[in-house]
Parts: structure tokens; C-alpha cells; sequence
């Protein structure tokens, strides 16, 4: 697809230096619990050794490349049926969850079964407010967070995907598949739910995130391009239609 709009680059050369890209909630209850977007690196890693992995550039230069969304409560939840036959979720912490019943199920829902990629691997989706925009063509990648040890393995697969966040923003969804159902799925608060990766105009080029405003402009093309997936199957298409839309400027950096 060819890009017409003439984006905002800033004054330097876009080949040159870190693409910013901004991060900002979108509308949402309690948003004190979602963590900023963390940059992933050997925290806890000794680099005393000239030697130590965690001073060899090529790990360096992967972890500095992903940024992890973290887990905003506690997970505990459990895969059964009705006695109809219907699939549910159980709230294995019982009374001893942090998150009440009635969030809980606003935040976490089971996929319709109909709507499963295989029949006996149930979907289950959390609903996350973090949006990233940006003022030339940047791709956002969202992948397992694959270099997180879980003492308990998730039991199954999350879905990854990829799509442009300067044409299309939109609010985040993590989705699992659940592959072995007489397991639990458990996730504890702030662990990574997932990696995002920034892929602009280079391989070279590194991402700098900055905190952003919701401008009344990025609140009306929010808005222009929203539940479109609830009236069309392929919202790829749509793009050309949502460039024709977009303000030249969507990011506007948080002032602190």
C-alpha cells in the first residue's frame, strides 16, 4: 500500500536516531493498575565478568528492541462447562481473589466457542487500555514474552499479531489459546503478558517511548476507526480509507 499522507518526522533525518512512538490509556476504570510499558532487560543479571551474557551486545541489542506490557492483576482462572455443556471460566482463587468477580469478568471473557481456531483449545481475551501511536509509518509487533521464566508455564499459546499503529491505533488485546484445559492459567500481577516491537523505516533504528496526551484530534480518529472489526472481517483494507482520515499529527508527548 502506498503512503501518501506526509507525516510528521521532526526536523531531523527519520533515517537517523530512535523513532518516538507514544503510549497512553485509553478510557478505562481504576487505571492506576496498569504499569507503563517496561523495556525488557536482564534486571537481576550479574555484569561484573567482561564475559557475562548479559554484557554480550547481541543479547543487549534484542532485549532493548522489546518492550513488555505487564499483567495489571492477579489471574487464577480455571476451563469448565455448564451442566447445558456451555464453556466457562472459574475463578479458582474463590473468596481469596484480589479482583472481584464482577471486574474479573469484564476484564477477562471466553472467546465464543463457534469462533475457536481448534475445538478443543478455548480462547480467552483480556481487555487492555494501551494505545501507541505515532507520526510516521511504524509497525507495532506483539509476540509471548518469550524470555520471562513462569515458575507455572502457561498452558497454552497467546495469539500474536502485527499492525501499523500510525494508521491504526487501537487498544490492545491479549488472547490465549488454550491448549491443555485440566490445567490452570495463572498470571501474576505485573508479570509480562506480552512483548511489542516497533519496526519502522530501518533495522538500525532504535524506539524511544514517550508518554502521550489524548489530543481531541487523536480522541476523534479513535473514534473514526473503532469497531470496525464488528462490521468487516478484513480491517486491512480499511487502511487507505483511514489514511485518508488521519490528521497529520496524532502524537503529542505528555507534559510533566
Amino acid at each position: 500500500m502506498d503512503i501518501n499522507i506526509s507525516y510528521h518526522r521532526g526536523e531531523t533525518d527519520p533515517g537517523n536516531g530512535p523513532v518516538r512512538v507514544g503510549w497512553l490509556l485509553s478510557k478505562v476504570d481504576a487505571p492506576v493498575i496498569y504499569d507503563a510499558p517496561r523495556r525488557v532487560n536482564s534486571r537481576d543479571a550479574r555484569r561484573t565478568h567482561a564475559k557475562a551474557a548479559s554484557r554480550c551486545p547481541a543479547v543487549l541489542n534484542v532485549e532493548s528492541r522489546y518492550f513488555e506490557i505487564p499483567c495489571p492483576i492477579d489471574v487464577n482462572i480455571g476451563f469448565d462447562r455448564d451442566k447445558e455443556g456451555r464453556a466457562i471460566l472459574r475463578n479458582l482463587a474463590g473468596d481469596g481473589s484480589t479482583v472481584r468477580a464482577g471486574k474479573l469478568g469484564k476484564m477477562l471473557t471466553l472467546v465464543a466457542e463457534k469462533e475457536w481456531r481448534y475445538p478443543d483449545r478455548p480462547v480467552v481475551q483480556m481487555k487492555l487500555p494501551y494505545l501507541f501511536v505515532c507520526d510516521e509509518p511504524v509497525y507495532l509487533t506483539q509476540l509471548d514474552a518469550y524470555m520471562h521464566y513462569r515458575r507455572q508455564p502457561l498452558p497454552g499459546t497467546i495469539f500474536a499479531g502485527r499492525f501499523p499503529i500510525h494508521l491504526w491505533p487501537r487498544p490492545l488485546m491479549w488472547a490465549f489459546e488454550w491448549h491443555d484445559i485440566t490445567k490452570p492459567l495463572v498470571i501474576q500481577r505485573g508479570d509480562p503478558l506480552f512483548y511489542c516491537q516497533f519496526d519502522a523505516d530501518g533495522p538500525d533504528r532504535s524506539t524511544q517511548l514517550v508518554e502521550a496526551e489524548m489530543t481531541p484530534e487523536l480522541q476523534t480518529y479513535l473514534d473514526h476507526i473503532s469497531g470496525a472489526v464488528n462490521y468487516v472481517n478484513q480491517t486491512f483494507a480499511l487502511f487507505e480509507a483511514a489514511e485518508r482520515a488521519r490528521p497529520q499529527h496524532l502524537l503529542s508527548p505528555k507534559v510533566k
